[in-house]
Formats: structure tokens, sequence, C-alpha cells
């Protein structure tokens, strides 16, 4: 029965934000649109992305150095615009939020505040197979602070069985270790496997044993309903080119949990982190703008944060509340279309617990590597984009925002199309 038009069409038919898709352009393949399921890599560009931009450009044109002061939205406090949808989109205050940079900056900027390794904890957890610009980062963090990886970068390994990452995994690490641990940095979602992870439990169990902890959320923020405040966690970082639907390379997010907000804390300072009241004052002395505002380097890049902007407005009006529940929905029909329909075909790497994952599903195909990469040829030719992970995944990601049931449907045939010729 799940097998069906008839039964998707009811599905989308019922789907309260089925009118969100029509917020984004979606690609075409032949004479319709692809079946795009690769959200979590980078987001489909919302239609109202070309008119924010579109505005700032005539700011620009009309008012030169004015638009800072007088553009529709001026360009001093812009950064501020985002804070509050950004604060909502991830759980926090919006003390504790920042739009800045990339990903993997904000991580490197954070850790010279929140690694300060000694003789005593000059370690590091990551979770082994962590997405490797986050290994690199740590690693030449520990090589900075004139320490050693192979005695000071403790990488948790998954389940043998299961292929993922339990809790007591990490408890069971921190009873041996934590004495020595400075930092944990763990991912909200793993980018492989896209299991979720308890953030609250992490960082109550990383500060049990005295150590800071941050997360990268960068397979996270869009996908699930973040409680970063709650959480206790130190701080985070996450890019917002996948779920957050803000444009290739877009700018980044940052938290830095309120607690800290006062604290003087090391950091590499730059001007646009001083106290906006006093910043042109130009003085030599630095004072920081409390919370996370005061980790940032340089006036914001506006044309970055317009389409951010375009797309956190979107997801203010859709909720994350109701997207979650799409996406449990959307995520388990494509989990039981695979069941039922190429059960001998494929495998799931991904949690079967919904409550430990997002719209990521991760599939092998059971012949093996070269007949995964078969696979994954097959769907880009057919219209059907997801994405390749090394050595064997294949990562479907239905988005809640502009992804249908039909969608989760399609892939399937397509798939079964291939199985029923390889």
């Amino acid at each position: 029965m799940i097998f069906s038009n008839d039964y998707a069409d009811q599905l989308d038919l019922a789907d309260s934000l089925a009118s969100f898709r029509d917020r984004f352009h979606i690609p075409k393949h032949t004479n319709g649109d692809q079946i795009y399921l690769c959200g979590n890599s980078l987001g489909l560009q919302p239609k109202s992305v070309k008119s924010v931009l579109q505005q700032e450009l005539d700011d620009w044109a009309a008012l030169g150095v004015e638009g800072h002061f007088h553009a529709k939205h001026p360009w001093m406090p812009y950064h501020s615009e985002l804070r509050d949808l950004l604060a909502e989109n991830v759980g926090a205050k919006p003390v504790e939020v920042v739009a800045m940079n990339s990903l993997t900056v904000n991580l490197h900027l954070l850790m010279v505040s929140f690694y300060r390794p000694n003789a005593e904890r000059p370690a590091i957890i990551i979770e082994q197979g962590a997405f490797p610009s986050d290994r690199y980062a740590v690693e030449s963090q520990i090589r900075f602070h004139g320490f050693s990886p192979d005695d000071c970068l403790i990488e948790i390994s998954a389940d043998p069985d299961s292929g993922l990452i339990p809790t007591y995994a990490l408890e069971n690490c921190l009873r041996e270790h934590g004495h020595r641990v400075a930092l944990i940095l763990w991912p909200g979602v793993q980018y492989r496997t896209g299991q979720a992870f308890d953030l609250k439990a992490i960082a109550d169990l990383g500060h049990f044993y005295g150590c800071q902890v941050g997360f990268d959320l960068a397979h996270a923020a869009g996908n699930l309903p973040l409680q970063l405040h709650d959480s206790g966690a130190d701080f985070a970082a996450w890019c917002s080119y996948k779920y957050l639907n803000s444009g290739p390379g877009a700018i980044a997010g940052a938290f830095v949990h309120e607690r800290h907000a006062q604290a003087v804390l090391p950091r590499f300072n730059g001007w646009w982190g001083h106290r906006q009241d006093t910043r042109f004052q130009m003085g030599p002395e630095f004072k920081g703008t409390p919370g996370a505002e005061g980790w940032q380097l340089s006036n914001p890049p506006i044309f970055a944060m317009a389409p951010m902007r375009a797309s956190l407005e979107i997801f203010h009006e859709a909720g994350m509340p109701a997207l979650r529940r799409k996406s449990l929905a959307l995520t388990a029909y494509l989990e039981a279309l695979i069941r039922q329909e190429l059960g001998d075909v494929l495998r799931s790497v991904t949690p079967d617990d919904p409550e430990q994952r997002g719209c990521q599903l991760s599939l092998q195909v059971r012949a093996g590597r070269d007949a995964g990469r078969r696979l994954f040829e097959h769907l880009m030719q057919s219209g059907v984009i997801g994405d390749w992970r090394e050595p064997d995944v294949i990562r479907l990601s239905p988005t809640p925002l502009y992804n249908r049931f039909s969608d989760c449907l399609g892939a399937v045939r397509h798939i079964k199309q291939w199985a029923g010729s390889a």
C-alpha cells in the first residue's frame, strides 16, 4: 500500500508545510524537477534570496558608505538582525549567538578560548571518523600548544556491530582518561552515519570530569530542534549552507554559553568584537562586547548575511517543531519504503530510533562498494540527487522545507529500477 502514488499523494495533500516548497528553486531534470535529497550537503536556494541581495546592491549603489546607517537594513548593525532568528533556530539566547566567518574558522577561534591545555590536561576527545576538517583543526591545535596528537588526540570508536557510538563509550573513555582531557569536541549529528547525539548528556558528562565541551553542529543546525542554551555546552559552531539554505560557502554561526558572556577569556581579538558604543573611538585597548559577538573579528559581509536572513525568516515562519514533525514523517516513510521494497538491496547505517537521527539516511548497498558507486551514479543520472561518502555510503536526506513524500517514493522507484537491471 505505501508503495503507490495514491498513498504518497495523500501524504503530500495532508502536509501542512507543503506550500513552503514553492519558496525554493527546485533544480530541473529532463521535463520535471529533480528529486533533490541533498539538503545535508547544500540546501536549495530560497526564491527570496534574489530580492534581499538586490536590496543590498541597490542600497550600495544609491547610498555608498551611508548604507551603513541608512540602508533599508543598515549594515552597521546588520548582524544583529540575524541574532534573534539564529537564537530561535538553535535554542539559544540572543546574547549567545553570532553569524560570522566559516565553520572551521569559528572552531579555531573558539578553541583559542576553550582549549587551554597544560601538562596535566592536554587532551582532546573526538569521535573516530570525524569530519576531516574537525580532525585537522584539533590536531593542529594540539601541535600549536606544543603537544603531540599521538598522545593527546583521543578518538572514540563506534560499536563494531552497529557502527554507532553509544554514550557509554564516551563515559568509559572519560573514566579512563578524563583527568587528562581539556576539551571534548563532538558532532551534533555524525556526518557519515547520520547518528544524532544527546547534547545535554554529553555536556553534563564532560563537565562532570572537568572538561570543556563544544559541538560541531554542521549537520544538526536547521535539521534538529536544538536547545543549545539548555544543553550547557560551552561553545558550538555550525555552517549554514546545508539545512540552513544560505548558499555555497555561506557565513557560519557560533554559540558561546551565557555563563561566559562577561568572562575575560583568552581570544584572538578584532575590532568588530569591541563594544559597539566605543568601537569608533579607535582606542588601543580592546573592550569586548559581552556574549558571542565579542568573538567577531571584522565587520560583517553583508552580501553573505543576506541569504542567511532570507532562509532564517522562512524557518521562523514554518517553526522548528512543525519542521521536525514533518522530518520524522518523511524519513520514516523513506525508511519504510526501503525496508519493504529494497531490504535485500540496501541496509541503513543510520539509527532506527527516530530520536537518534535527523533527516538523513545513510545507505550501503549489500553487494558492496562497487555496486554502491554504480547505484549512486545511476541515481544522479536519473535526477535523484543525494551524495556519496567514502568508502561506501549513499546519503539521502528528505528535507521538510521543500521535499515531498512523493520524492521519497520516486527515489525508491529509481533504486528498484537499478536493482532490477544490475
